[in-house]
């Protein structure tokens, strides 16, 4: 296989909860060359709400074989949300279709896992609705689906899955494990007793590091793509953890990253387990040499949308511009937007204030909102130092000049489209020259921090 030294572009799938990407980056620069997208779908045909897998598998073998004529690359890393585990039949088939997390079980699967998973002091993974512990999808198939569940011979993390496609290798990883599944133990680094509680240690696929080339392509697959050489596949790694691994090899804890996508994951790097808070969605991720992160969590990019297609549309501009007027005028929305996740479990979303405002004003009361919610979740995990903001919401002037207002921190917006892409493009052992550094936003919004009390008081009523 080609050696490290010599990649020239690497390709990266990219599998969002909302959208999927494959992306050709450049090894020297860790520039975007080549994208493609489509949306990721759910099924709501079969047993329970599913991805649609072998659309997917097509997507990505389409734009595989397209980006092997041009521009070309000489290895492939995977990224993928988490949340999500794949049952293999002993075939390599599905035993059971890649449950969406967002599904909602009976009342009785549901108290009886509770009754199972592990204490937080041992996994630091609260309890979570629907899927999005992994532990609570399994313990639903195997109880409900007993027939097809006993067809499982391997249980794949979902980068791995796609990494098994391409390779034919099972393996399991630990960013995947390590976010919020209640299946591992950060402090010990290993499974959890969930995983004997549950009878799965057997099916539990080897664990290897997300830097691992896992093998070449399958012959049948380069040869579908179009390659005549040997293009390794690594490991793959969990979206969030792809996000901060950049920021791990170039930054001096402590600092803190706030990855946005469908969801806004925060990591303070360099902080503590002892005083994070699993009612209020703060966590333990675990980073991809294995090191548990602090995290908290809130659906942020989802709130945004809804409230978008709600409001309607206004320039960037002009919503900044009215930050000033929106907190003068103590207009303002409470969570939460999306119920089942984030620091104010329970609330539901009410706005305050001036129901005529135009949609540039409701606009930038969202950008407060999202920016107060931020806040409140790197609070939750003593995040300290800079702040490093990447995804969609770096690209919204307004919630970074609140987000800094507020935390008395200098923000780094970092808008490329490819934050995940380029922390999976890592683990092939490039490090791509860096960027020059974005200019930090120190924000100083007259009327803030009167705002701030305003919102945590009409929270607390």
């Amino acid at each position: 296989m080609t050696a490290p030294s010599t990649y020239r572009r690497i390709a990266v799938l990219d599998i969002g909860k909302t959208n999927a990407k494959v992306v050709v980056l450049d090894a020297q620069t860790g520039a975007e060359i080549a994208v493609v997208r489509t949306s990721n779908t759910t099924l709501k045909t079969g047993p329970y709400p599913h991805y649609d897998i072998e659309r997917l598998w097509d997507f990505v073998i389409a734009a595989l074989r397209d980006f092997a004529a041009a521009p070309g690359y000489d290895a492939i890393s995977i990224t993928t949300h988490g949340a999500s585990a794949v049952l293999l039949a002993g075939d390599g088939s599905l035993a059971l279709p890649v449950l969406d997390y967002e599904h909602r079980y009976p009342q009785a699967v549901q108290e009886a896992y509770e009754n199972l998973r592990p204490p937080f002091k041992e996994t630091f993974s609260p309890s979570l609705s629907g899927g999005l512990n992994v532990g609570a999808q399994i313990h639903y198939q195997k109880s409900v689906f007993p027939r097809e569940f006993a067809r499982v011979s391997t249980i794949l993390t979902y980068p791995q899955y796609w990494a098994f496609r391409l390779t034919g290798v099972t393996a399991n990883e630990v960013t995947s494990l390590g976010c919020h599944t209640d299946l591992w133990n950060p402090t010990t680094g290993a499974y959890s007793s969930l995983v004997d509680t549950l009878g799965i240690r057997p099916l539990m696929a080897p664990i290897r590091s997300a830097f691992d080339a896992l093998g070449p392509l399958l012959p049948t697959i380069a040869a579908k793509i179009g390659l005549d050489t040997a293009i390794p596949v690594y490991c793959g790694i969990h979206d969030s953890n792809a996000s901060l691994l950049p920021h791990l090899v170039e930054n001096e804890a402590p600092f803190a990253v706030v990855s946005t996508g469908t969801w806004v994951i925060n990591f303070a790097v360099g902080g503590d387990l002892d005083h994070l808070d699993p009612a209020r969605d703060a966590l333990a991720n675990v980073d991809a040499y294995g090191r548990a992160v602090p995290s908290s969590r809130f659906m942020g990019g989802r709130e945004f949308e809804i409230l978008a297609s709600e409001i309607g549309q206004a320039e960037p501009e002009a919503i900044e511009a009215a930050l000033e007027t929106v907190i003068g005028k103590g207009l303002m929305l409470l969570p939460n937007v999306v119920d089942g996740s984030g620091p104010f479990p329970g609330k539901t979303r009410r706005w305050i204030g001036d129901a005529s405002a135009n949609p540039a004003e409701r606009l930038a009361a969202v950008s407060l909102y999202l920016a107060l919610m931020t806040e409140a979740c790197l609070g939750l995990i003593g995040a300290k130092g800079p702040i490093f903001v990447e995804g969609p919401f770096a690209l919204n002037h307004a919630y970074l000049s609140a987000l800094s207002s507020l935390t008395q921190s200098n923000v780094i917006a970092l808008p490329g489209s490819t934050g995940t892409s380029q922390g999976a493009a890592l683990l092939t052992g490039i490090r791509p020259t860096a960027p020059s550094e974005n200019p930090p936003i120190r924000g100083d919004l007259p009327g803030l921090q009167d705002y701030r009390l305003a919102w945590h008081r009409a929270l607390a009523e």
